[in-house]
């Protein structure tokens, strides 16, 4: 299934030039155009799936399956790597710009390479009642 004004599924298609790392049945993986820091890839499901709500167990699994042997590959073309973030961003409020599922893998060299991630501390507006509200509400909600 390909979504034909999906930028990634034109990628997937031949389309459109990209620097691919590996591609098989499933997946394909190449380099982000923006590189926010070298080697800074994307991995996409070969098939359009608009973000992780639509994956199926048996979907994400493969495509999942396929990010630790990439991410390996990354860090071991470049001993400068120190560490990755794996990143996905799922509708619009969450960064997410193309609506084709894609996993970012963003390789990080020192503390000042032009990229962070900020988690804000809210632990002390939490209170047991509060945490336990928002475990059930989703506990319910998994199947």
């Amino acid at each position: 299934m390909t979504d034909k004004d999906c930028i990634f599924c034109k990628i997937v298609a031949g389309e459109i030039p990209n620097y691919k790392v590996y591609e098989d049945d499933v997946v394909l993986a190449f380099l982000d155009i923006s590189q926010t820091t070298p080697g800074h890839t994307l991995v996409i499901p070969k098939k359009h799936i608009q973000d992780i709500y639509h994956f199926t167990a048996e979907e994400a699994g493969d495509v999942f399956s396929r990010i630790p042997m990439i991410a390996k590959a990354i860090k071991a073309s470049n001993p400068e790597i120190k560490g990755m973030n794996i990143i996905n961003d799922n509708g619009k409020l969450a960064y997410q710009s193309v609506f084709h599922a894609h996993f970012h893998l963003i390789p990080r060299y020192s503390e000042n390479d032009d990229f962070s991630i900020h988690f804000g501390n809210h632990e002390n507006d939490y209170d047991n009642a509060k945490y336990t509200a928002i475990q059930d509400a989703i506990k319910d909600q998994i199947k």
